[in-house]
């Protein structure tokens, strides 16, 4: 286990928490419309407030990508995740694809969601993440759209092969896109680990339940190599006497194993590595390299991710 000195002088990883309820993830679209969302109960205060008590024991600060569904519901939530210092981000309106929208549509989702966000707490997101990662090939434009309304870092991109998201190919590093259109915006793709010509998806999530030590030989991986790793939880992944829904076996094995250690594997996870914000550790890779920038740049803006 590594001693405090190790830590601090550790390279500085990203944690990130998408901050959804158990019934409003991609995967029950199927099962319960939008419209019905209300009549569920909520159990995003409880499960957020544990995962913050669990940050606060390790002194950890995180980003908190928020659905402007959740801050119009509990604004007071909102309010005491920016209270707890922690740093607020933007997930989307109702957890729709991005590639499922119009440009118009993303634009105007983006808006309500901020709105929403900084009446609840005064902070106005100038991070993303797309809902199920949902940048793809087909949605790239939506990045434009993220620098026209004044963000500063996306997050929203798998560089790996999934039946839902992903840019295979993809840059696994974090970088500066160098178009103007995007004017500076900084690129944080989710953490992969490369083995055998594979690469895997090591970010967090159903990962992290179903196989966490592929999620710490990733950051280990991605820290050898003087990157920071960003990995991400929900806050249902904490909740493991959620209500259950009637889904398919992939679905119900995605969601719903591991539920019960998942806070264990995170205190482990948290002891293992140094975390903080997503913008901190995307500040301290980048400007620690800060002649090499424009570089990095070029080389990840080759063909596969235009």
């Amino acid at each position: 286990m590594p001693d405090a000195v190790s830590m601090r002088n550790a390279l500085l990883n990203a944690f990130t928490v998408d901050v959804e309820d158990y019934f409003q993830v991609s995967a029950f679209d199927g099962v319960l419309s939008r419209e019905d969302w209300a009549s569920q109960p909520l159990r995003v205060e409880d499960s957020t407030r544990r995962l913050m008590d669990l940050l606060d024991e390790f002194e950890v600060r995180a980003t908190f990508f928020l659905l402007g569904w959740i801050a119009e519901q509990r604004p007071g939530l909102v309010r005491e995740i920016a209270q707890r210092g922690h740093e607020i981000g933007a997930h989307g309106y109702d957890h729709r694809l991005v590639y499922d929208l119009q440009p118009d549509e993303f634009r105007e989702d983006l808006r309500r969601t901020c709105a929403l966000i900084e009446e609840a707490c005064g902070r106005r997101p100038r991070v993303y993440r797309a809902p199920s990662f949902s940048f793809t090939r087909a949605s790239l434009w939506a990045l434009d759209v993220l620098a026209e309304e004044g963000f500063v870092l996306d997050s929203s991109i798998f560089p790996v092969r999934h039946d839902r998201y992903g840019i295979p190919g993809f840059a696994r590093d974090p970088f500066v896109w160098p178009e103007p259109s995007r004017r500076g915006l900084i690129e944080f793709p989710m953490t992969t680990w490369r083995k055998l010509g594979m690469t895997l998806p090591t970010g967090g999530g159903g990962y992290f339940r179903l196989l966490p030590r592929l999620v710490h030989w990733g950051i280990e991986q991605a820290n050898r190599r003087g990157v920071p790793a960003v990995f991400y939880v929900h806050p249902w992944e904490l909740d493991p006497d959620q209500p259950r829904f009637r889904v398919g076996l992939r679905t119900r094995f995605r969601h719903y194993v591991g539920l019960r250690r998942t806070e264990a594997r995170l205190r482990l996870l948290l002891k293992r590595h140094r975390f903080g914000t997503i913008t901190a550790a995307a500040r301290e890779y980048l400007g620690a390299a800060a002649g090499d920038a424009p570089a990095r740049a070029r080389s990840a803006a080759k063909e596969p991710i235009r």
